[in-house]
């Protein structure tokens, strides 16, 4: 999309324009006073990230940085995250299943654990 970010030398403030034609990004004028007197910024962008990358970033140690194991509520964020990181939707359902392990009896850390 031709979506410009603009810089008012007047007022300093930061515009944005749906510009459709390339000759008329002179015709933009700021937002909030009006003038034309605009510097064109460089925009972000998005850059998809392949399977593996996003399976690397996962696994780096900041990725786990904040998550208590014996909390589910930080374990479910974590859960979550990871589920948007690989395109799933983990929303569905992952409260319901932490509240019925919750629910099922003893709760303590590694009660599920063969000895």
């Amino acid at each position: 999309m031709p979506i410009y970010e603009f810089r008012c030398r007047q007022c300093r403030q930061r515009t944005t324009a749906l510009v459709l034609v390339r000759a008329e990004v002179g015709k933009v004028r700021c937002k909030q006073c009006g003038s034309s007197d605009l510097v064109k910024l460089v925009s972000r962008f998005a850059m998809p990230r392949s399977e593996e990358a996003r399976l690397d970033r996962l696994t780096e140690p900041t990725g786990m940085a904040g998550v208590d194991e014996t909390d589910p509520k930080s374990v479910a964020r974590w859960m979550r995250k990871m589920g948007r990181e690989m395109g799933e939707n983990f929303e569905e359902g992952i409260d319901q299943a932490i509240e019925e392990d919750m629910s099922s009896g003893d709760n303590t850390p590694g009660a599920d654990e063969e000895l």
